[in-house]
């Protein structure tokens, strides 16, 4: 495969954000903006990846850190002139360089490689994302030729009425020729209504001299959708939820209610287990076959849970190893712990893994039944087949096959409340 580049454009200020935060450090579903864009050019096998950062580069650069080289914009003066500062960067290479943009999230990597594999098995010298939208109003408008080929891309703000009625548009990712781009953006000019450096008029460039020009219309409009304010923000977060879930679901889980369960990236469940509503699931958490895990339940990062574990209402669970049919039935934090095999943890069972200095892990064996309101003061261990009592405060190790209980004895005092 040829060599290809990435160039992330994350430099514009996005106003409409109304933040002291750069808009392309805002998370969605746990990542930030800019972050995402990052990884989905990793996801597509493009590991050389260049930044053109700007405004408030200090807090991009804390969250992208050393996986990009970075150059800066200085003036804001269009895409055009944000690619041109980076073609220091690109002389004397040759192969591919893709375009995308920060603030664009949910692009799927499969739909990057089908950009790049395209342009280098047809050789075209640009080959342009685009989308047909019924209502194309504000985006840049595709303009072909007889042969099919991309003529050039007209702006929204100069484009004249009959171009506005084209549908198909720009969805302003690019694979581009590195060496034919390097000379097309030194043609550029900022002949336009804004005054600024277009980025796509290097496609009206190219096929000036003839280069050959094409597309990949993508097949789901959302993936090309952009971050400007919080609504958009929130309406592409419950996108890319829809996306995951139906991913799942797909792959033989039943998630009861799409619209109201929480799975994040780089999750695994497997096949029949069912995730009851409003059930949050973070980043890497593995899960295994015929498990049940909700409603109200949230597992966080680090945990693996083994085939056949119940996980109830209102459960708690971080950095947690749980075995093949042990219950967690509800109202329970398990955290920093590991459990072994058709263990029971009882109603209101905790883990007390931190002491204000260090978190310190609870490791309980298989076969053991918690009982109700225990707490598990952690380092601690209890062995193989063990049972705890309902109300105990464990604060030291219990052998296997032992009755452990940890609570003071009842006294009752007849008549004291009258007195």
């Amino acid at each position: 495969m040829e060599e290809v580049v990435a160039i992330v454009m994350a430099a514009g200020k996005g106003t409409r954000m109304k933040s002291n935060k750069s808009k392309l450090v805002h998370k969605i579903y746990g990542k930030e903006l800019v972050k995402r864009v990052v990884e989905t050019a990793k996801k597509a096998e493009v590991n050389d990846i260049i930044a053109v950062v700007g405004y408030m580069q200090d807090q991009v650069r804390d969250v992208l850190k050393d996986t990009v080289y970075y150059v800066e914009q200085k003036e804001m003066l269009g895409t055009g002139h944000a690619v041109m500062q980076v073609a220091q960067k690109l002389k004397g290479r040759k192969g591919k360089v893709i375009v995308l943009n920060g603030d664009v999230p949910i692009l799927r990597p499969e739909t990057l490689k089908d950009l790049i594999n395209k342009s280098i098995e047809n050789k075209e010298y640009a080959t342009c994302l685009t989308a047909i939208y019924d209502n194309p109003t504000g985006y840049g408008r595709i303009i072909r030729g007889k042969d099919g080929n991309i003529k050039e891309i007209v702006e929204e703000k100069d484009a004249n009425a009959e171009q506005k009625q084209i549908q198909e548009i720009n969805a302003g990712i690019y694979c581009f020729d590195i060496e034919e781009l390097l000379l097309a953006l030194e043609k550029l000019t900022p002949n336009n209504s804004q005054g600024e450096y277009y980025l796509t008029d290097v496609i009206k460039i190219m096929n000036e001299k003839g280069l050959k020009v094409g597309a990949v219309i993508v097949e789901d409009n959302t993936e090309i959708l952009g971050v400007n304010d919080r609504m958009q923000l929130e309406m592409l977060t419950r996108v890319l939820r829809l996306r995951i879930n139906g991913y799942h679901m797909k792959n033989g889980v039943t998630i009861e209610d799409i619209n109201n369960t929480y799975i994040y990236d780089d999750v695994e469940i497997g096949i029949d287990t069912v995730i009851h509503p409003n059930t949050t699931i973070k980043n890497g958490v593995t899960i295994g076959k015929n498990c049940e895990i909700g409603p109200n339940s949230y597992i966080r990062e680090g945990c693996t849970l083994a085939d056949n574990v119940k996980v109830g209402s209102y459960v708690e669970i971080k950095k947690a190893q749980i075995g093949n049919g042990t219950k967690v039935p509800h109202l329970s934090y398990m955290g920093d712990c590991k459990i072994g095999k058709k263990t029971n943890i009882g109603c209101g069972t905790i883990t007390c893994n931190y002491d204000g200095f260090n978190k310190s892990q609870t490791v309980i064996g298989d076969n053991s039944f918690v009982g109700s309101n225990v707490n598990f003061v952690a380092p601690v261990e209890i062995g193989d087949n063990s049972f705890i009592a309902a109300g105990s405060t464990i604060t030291e190790d219990v052998a296997a096959d032992s009755l452990a209980i940890a609570r003071q004895r009842q006294i009752n005092k007849e008549g004291w409340n009258k007195k």
